[in-house]
């Protein structure tokens, strides 16, 4: 062999050698945080995750992301880690190559609560430079309650870049956080952190302030005037989120009782049958949405829109019906009437109950009554906030009525003064007859609204009588300004004193200033005015 071959050969295996020893050097800081995944071990478990979450590589967002979800798989005996994606794929951690299957000894990297934190951290700090403004102020709060040292430095590049108003204000309450629980953070970050802290001033806000431990004396002083601060401001925002839920109770009331108060007020007829009209209409909801469902699913954004109709028409009928069947035989005989619309009200639920079952049945929400917002430091729910817009706009159609047309007109001629009326030809028979059917359809309109916050079962209607009828003795019999006075004022007080009194306890408060307030003013807080009436 020459020599210049040989020499050849000699390189060319020293060469090898030498890539073959300096493989592993080559595989690099990701590759070996990688590799730490497989030890099962919680403190290299987080190593880890602090290295690829900071590592810049675009496999570091699937790796937190699988592990998170419990999709980070790895391997103790070849020390080789795999996600597995949400389609059953699965791909090598370290290289991003796909591979066929994910070996049987593979098991899932565990995770305690110090590490969930970890991952949330390093999840907030991987997408806070994301195009989407929602996912950059989801990320941001991620941080903000999972206040990681790791996260400052990747705050702090998109808190530099960020535009969106909003997300610089989560971005600067998350950098606060993190710089409020950093050890070597110096005493005027700290204070600066609890101001920030104190103006954003949450419940969030105020569970750091309380928990941050060991401060010096200058940031301790502040903080405790920061959590005085965000307490106070708290009671308050918690009396208004009380005066909402009041609000929000009184519209229920408001709907349950304006029909109450119409046929009330024009036929004196204890109609304890009412609740059975808000039921029917609730059930009517559910039988709309079921063809809607099953025929015409497109349309269930809809189903409301077409229900509020259909339940008017179906209650208001079951009114007419009613009160050509038995009320007017009992007209002038109050317990009689009042006992046959009890024997009423059984009748329907029973039928109701072997028509639908006993069991309380499903209606759902649409798309624009689902979901909830915040504003200030209340939550408001989309389905109460339509429902109290709902409720205004049938009292200012009802009221419009009452004022513009020829049906209205004889109404409250025939509630000030009932033969009067009689004398200058108006039917009241039929008038009677309609205002039973309009009281009854508004019962059926108040029935699809309450099927989007109650159950939806034969007994409906039980729950709201009795609050309808206080309502409407505390407004002033027939008068509708007094019916609405009565129903937000009746769920306001109710809201204040079920934290004080509880909620039994609470309706028999409510109950005893109703009777007490009768005896002062037994015509209620508005009284109707005619000859009839004060006579």
């Amino acid at each position: 062999m020459p020599a210049h071959l040989s020499a050849r050969l000699c390189s060319l295996a020293l060469s090898l050698c030498l890539i073959a020893f300096a493989l592993p050097a080559f595989a690099g800081p990701f590759e070996d945080a990688v590799a730490k995944f497989a030890n099962d071990d919680y403190s290299d478990t987080d190593e880890a995750i602090g290295v690829v979450a900071s590592s810049g590589n675009p496999l570091a967002f699937p790796i937190i992301s699988a592990l998170q979800d419990g999709r980070l798989m790895a391997d103790p005996d070849s020390k080789k880690v795999y996600v597995t994606g949400t389609d059953g794929k699965s791909i090598d951690a370290a290289t991003g190559h796909a591979v066929a299957s994910v070996p049987d000894s593979a098991s899932a990297v565990r995770l305690n609560n110090r590490l969930r934190r970890s991952v949330d951290a390093a999840l907030g700090s991987l997408t806070l430079q994301s195009p989407d403004v929602g996912t950059r102020l989801q990320a941001a709060q991620s941080v903000f309650k999972s206040h990681e040292e790791t996260a400052l430095e990747p705050v702090d590049a998109a808190l530099a870049k960020e535009t969106n108003r909003s997300v610089k204000a989560a971005l600067g309450d998350a950098r606060a956080a993190i710089l409020l629980f950093k050890s070597d953070a110096s005493e005027v970050e700290k204070l600066e952190a609890v101001a920030t802290l104190k103006g954003r001033g949450d419940q969030e806000a105020l569970a750091l302030l309380t928990g941050m431990g060991d401060q010096p004396a200058s940031v301790t002083k502040a903080a405790a005037s920061a959590i005085g601060s965000i307490q106070n401001s708290l009671a308050i925002w918690s009396m208004v989120q009380n005066a909402w839920y009041g609000l929000s109770l009184g519209s229920v009331l408001l709907l349950a009782a304006i029909g109450l108060a119409i046929t009330f007020g024009v036929m004196g007829v204890i109609n304890m049958a009412h609740g059975e009209m808000v039921m029917i209409g609730a059930y009517t909801t559910f039988v709309v949405q079921e063809v809607i469902r099953t025929r015409y699913p497109g349309l269930f954004d809809y189903s409301l829109l077409i229900a509020v109709p259909l339940a008017f028409v179906v209650a208001g009928a079951i009114g007419v019906l009613i009160e050509r069947s038995i009320i007017r035989f009992l007209y002038g005989r109050p317990l009689e009437t009042l006992l046959a619309t009890w024997g009423l009200s059984l009748v329907l639920q029973q039928a109701v109950r072997t028509m639908f079952g006993p069991t309380n049945r499903e209606v759902g929400n649409p798309s624009w009554m689902s979901g909830a917002f915040e504003l200030g430091q209340i939550t408001i729910t989309y389905n109460r906030l339509w429902i109290l817009v709902f409720t205004l706009a049938v009292f200012a159609i009802l009221l419009a009525m009452l004022r513009y047309t020829a049906l209205g007109l004889e109404m409250r001629a025939v509630t000030q003064n009932r033969r009067m009326a009689a004398s200058m030809g108006i039917a009241t028979s039929r008038v009677d007859a309609l205002t039973f059917g309009l009281g009854s359809g508004i019962a059926g309109i108040a029935g699809v609204a309450l099927s989007q916050i109650d159950n939806v079962s034969p007994n409906l209607g039980q729950s709201y009588i009795i609050d309808s009828f206080m309502v409407v003795v505390f407004g002033g019999v027939g008068n509708l300004w007094g019916t609405l006075v009565g129903a937000f004022t009746l769920g306001i007080a109710n809201k204040f004193l079920e934290p004080v009194a509880g909620a039994v306890l609470g309706k028999i408060a409510i109950l005893v200033l109703i009777i007490l307030f009768i005896q002062k003013r037994p015509r209620g807080l508005f009284a109707l005015k005619g000859r009839a009436v004060e006579a």
